[in-house]
């Protein structure tokens, strides 16, 4: 509909610009929204009792993903639909394959809240997605560049060239795309392969790329069973674990939302003092080897103040000219106005100590 209606209004003989990726993905975001908006306007107004009030939502729709452990633990555990439970809300859990999938699911309504990276997450509020990050989960490093030990590949140098599998949207993308930058490589210079995380590690199995940008607990599991070698690891190339909301659902239901910080802040105090139940939980959870589930643990950093703030922005505004570089963002400006609008940081303040032992009392009956 939208390509239609800009056709029509170019002047008679105006040559069409071709549209760039980034515009596109940006356009389809815009009317996404346009679409939902338009939705919403027709039943306004249509003297139904209650027209224009919040939408309060009986059933809560959430994310689980093995890339974060706590949702695991907290929906092997049961704690959430206890916590809600006292809200009259039921809640219907849904996998994420990656934040890529997490992304999608937030924009088209699939889900109400969803764990992505940071950049991931930064990547889609730039392209217009209505997300704000709610908590953080974890500061994990939970990517790597991972090759076969016998590809004689050591260095980030060495994939001039050479193909490496990728999940784009993804902090293995931003991360991959970094480290090139850091060498001076043109990711053009390099064969991008753009898989789903899982099929990345089958594709290096195969020898169908040389590298694979990896992601935990699948990289670990290559490790453990391959003897798969990380040969650039990067603290700081890993952006935290975000929490992320839909904005509707922020505004309509913002019981729901803190239920969920205050849930989510007690299963990482949780984790913290159970560190063996929790390895256990994300080892059957996720399908994976005790002695991988041990290194997924290892690397995910519960530690951390949860609360969203500006040291989570300044990581993100080193990735903020990689999105636009790589065409997956139309403008720096994009990048700008989203990293000052992406934190939502009052639900993570409020989960308190008193939040926490609510919590506590509540699924301890």
């Amino acid at each position: 509909m939208i390509a239609l209606y800009s056709v029509a209004t170019l002047p008679q003989g105006t040559p069409m610009k071709p549209i760039t990726r980034a515009e596109a993905l940006k356009g389809f975001f815009a009317f996404t929204a346009l679409t939902t908006v338009l939705a919403g306007c027709a039943g306004e107004g249509a003297g139904t009792p209650g027209a224009g009030a919040p939408k309060s939502k009986d059933t809560v729709t959430i994310d689980y993903a093995t890339y974060n452990p706590l949702s695991l633990i907290i929906r092997k555990k049961g704690w959430l639909e206890t916590v809600l439970s006292e809200q009259n809300k039921k809640v219907e859990w849904v996998k994420s394959a990656g934040s890529n999938k997490a992304n999608e699911a937030l924009r088209s309504g699939n889900i109400d809240v969803g764990s992505t990276a940071g950049s991931a997450a930064l990547l889609a509020r730039a392209n217009g997605s209505p997300i704000k990050v709610i908590d953080l989960y974890s500061q994990p490093e939970w990517s790597a560049l991972v090759t076969t030990k016998d590809s004689g590949i050591t260095k980030v140098s060495d994939l001039k060239g050479k193909s490496v599998a990728v999940t784009k949207g993804t902090d293995p993308y931003f991360l991959l795309l970094q480290a090139l930058k850091q060498e001076g490589i043109s990711a053009k210079e390099v064969t991008i392969q753009n898989l789903q995380h899982a099929d990345g590690r089958t594709a290096l199995d195969k020898g169908q790329v040389n590298a694979w940008s990896g992601l935990d607990p699948i990289m670990a599991s290559a490790e453990v069973e391959n003897q798969d070698v990380l040969f650039y690891r990067n603290l700081d190339f890993n952006t935290y674990g975000f929490l992320n909301a839909t904005e509707s659902f922020l505004k309509d239901n913002p019981d729901a939302a803190q239920a969920i910080v205050n849930v989510y802040e007690y299963a990482r105090q949780w984790a913290l003092a159970n560190t063996e139940e929790a390895t256990t939980i994300v080892e059957e959870e996720s399908g994976i080897k005790p002695d991988t589930a041990k290194l997924v643990m290892e690397r995910t950093h519960l530690d951390i103040d949860p609360v969203p703030w500006d040291k989570q922005v300044q990581v993100l505004k080193g990735v903020g000219p990689i999105l636009v570089e790589s065409g997956d963002v139309p403008s720096q400006s994009d990048v700008d106005q989203a990293l000052v609008s992406i934190v939502d940081n009052s639900f993570a303040k409020k989960a308190d100590r008193a939040a926490v032992e609510k919590v506590q009392k509540a699924v301890s009956k």
